[in-house]
């Protein structure tokens, strides 16, 4: 890899081992597609190549990501990813092409462990009841897409990738497919606030947002195509800031508050853990630390 159509070929071939043989989400290449960015667009400003990377070099790109050279300094965590992302293209290249690794013991910096925010019950129950304010059709909507998001804690981009055909009804009981990271599919429960919620928007707000149109996606916006994930961000802090909530709410924060209230009313960590997605109950166990009163 001794010149950049070489170096562009490799982080290619890397960006679509991790799409097809991984299965990683189209979000999480973009993600990888920028960090590599950042690294080519270093290692251009030194006149350096892959062939010339090693722990020096990485030493002085840490350095550059967090501000050196007049850049806007990242935080940590993100200037963690882009190493770890760095990291596994040149074990990618290393097992290729049966070469050495020379970032094999390379560690990403540490960054302090942040327990997600939970959002108090009375807080949600005041996010809920903004949500049914304003635009008759489009708050029946931004009702049902909040209910679902607490009653499931679905990742926003799961819920936005919702389609019709995804709701089912077994044994009376109504459950939706998620598609999580890695196109893992599971299967959650609605209870029946927001079943309420969804059958209401799904009987009288959606065919009106439709106009005719024939889209699968449950969740529309006001021209009657599928809604973006920017947009369902927007409507969950517009009813957040409606509510006059102080906390930061993010759906995310609404996801961190399914778990952490389910585990704090005495919810198995395991089935928490099947709710949400995780392949690792490690990664649910942190819940735990913040589970209220």
């Amino acid at each position: 890899m001794a010149n950049k159509t070489d170096s562009t070929r490799a982080i290619n071939d890397y960006l679509n081992y991790a799409a097809i043989e991984k299965g990683l989400s189209k979000n999480t290449i973009s993600a990888y597609r920028r960090d590599l960015e950042k690294f080519t667009l270093y290692l251009d400003r030194i006149n350096q190549g892959l062939e010339n990377v090693d722990h020096q070099l990485m030493n002085g790109f840490l350095g550059w990501l967090r501000g050196s050279g007049g850049e806007k300094p990242s935080s940590e965590s993100s200037n963690a990813r882009v190493i770890v992302t760095v990291r596994n293209l040149f074990k990618f290249i290393s097992i290729n092409n049966r070469t050495p690794n020379p970032l094999q013991e390379y560690a990403p910096p540490k960054i302090p462990k942040r327990l997600p925010k939970a959002l108090k019950l009375e807080e949600i129950v005041m996010l809920l009841e903004a949500s049914k304010l304003g635009d008759q059709g489009l708050a029946i909507r931004d009702n049902a897409l909040i209910e679902i998001l607490y009653a499931t804690g679905a990742r926003i981009s799961e819920i936005v990738e919702l389609e019709v055909s995804d709701i089912s009804e077994i044994s009376e009981n109504l459950t939706i497919k998620l598609v999580g990271k890695g196109n893992k599919e599971r299967v959650v429960p609605i209870g029946n606030y927001a079943r309420s919620s969804l059958d209401k928007y799904l009987v009288s707000s959606r065919p009106q947002l439709l106009k005719n149109k024939k889209i699968n996606k449950v969740f529309l916006n006001s021209r009657g195509n599928r809604l973006s994930r920017q947009s369902a961000w927007e409507i969950v802090a517009t009813c957040a800031k409606r509510a006059q909530l102080e906390s930061q709410v993010s759906p995310h924060s609404i996801r961190h508050s399914f778990a952490t209230h389910l585990l704090d009313g005495g919810a198995d960590i395991r089935v928490v853990q099947e709710l949400l997605g995780h392949s690792s109950v490690t990664t649910t166990q942190i819940y735990t630390l913040v589970t209220i009163d």
